[in-house]
């Protein structure tokens, strides 16, 4: 799990760093799973989806589209 809110409060992990993180992850053959939200304060700034979008974008731009995995509800019984 990379990018857990914890982190990026208690140790200022950066998204660029997260990326970094992600990017190490995935070349060393390990699966990842990415955490991305906002803060209490941010949602209550209604800033939810450009922190998220930020978040997130840091991350495909070091990733390639193989290291995706779409999983829709029917694919895991939800």
């Amino acid at each position: 799990m990379i990018g857990h809110s914890e982190r990026r409060t208690l140790f200022h992990e950066t998204s660029e760093l997260v990326a970094t993180k992600t990017r190490a992850a995935l070349d060393a053959g390990l699966k990842v799973i990415l955490c991305i939200g906002e803060t209490l304060q941010e949602r209550e700034a209604d800033k939810t989806a450009v922190v998220c979008q930020a978040q997130l974008k840091a991350v495909v731009d070091v990733t390639k589209d193989a290291d995706w995995r779409y999983d829709p509800d029917r694919d895991t019984g939800a």
